[in-house]
């Protein structure tokens, strides 16, 4: 097994915890409107298309198709090394609903935009679960 790239991790909030713990059961959440359904991410107080303050953190399938993506080669981080794979995908639940991630365990010659990818979690400190994508065939 490969060691894990170095991470700069997030601050985990009430606000924004069901984001970040979620992975510890397998599931990737976002917050929704318990009112008029709507998907909200990044975490908001309010939902931006009622105005309601009910909302609740709510798993995804987890299946996402590609938008776009950048390989990167340049050498940002430290301990974090490239190329890497920086992407934005979009989930089927709800048009706009998207997420900036990295892609995994995929060659950048197989990558392609509008394939389907799916959820995985790389386990960092702190209980924190970071959401990766690879390929859905992988």
């Amino acid at each position: 097994m490969s060691e894990k790239p170095f991470r700069i991790l997030p601050r985990v909030t009430p606000e924004n915890e069901h984001f970040w713990h979620g992975g510890a059961e397998g599931e990737l959440r976002f917050l929704r409107c318990d009112s008029c359904r709507t998907w909200i991410h990044p975490p908001s107080p309010v939902c931006p298309g009622c105005e309601s303050f009910d909302l609740s953190p709510e798993a995804v399938s987890g299946r996402a198709e590609l938008v776009t993506y950048t390989e990167n080669h340049h050498p940002w981080i430290p301990g974090f090394s490239p190329p890497y794979l920086v992407a934005i995908v979009e989930f089927p639940e709800q048009r706009g609903l998207r997420l900036t991630t990295n892609l995994v365990d995929c060659d950048v010659d197989s990558v392609r935009i509008g394939m389907p990818v799916r959820v995985t979690f790389e386990e960092a400190d702190d209980g924190i679960y970071l959401p990766l994508f690879r390929p859905e065939e992988a």
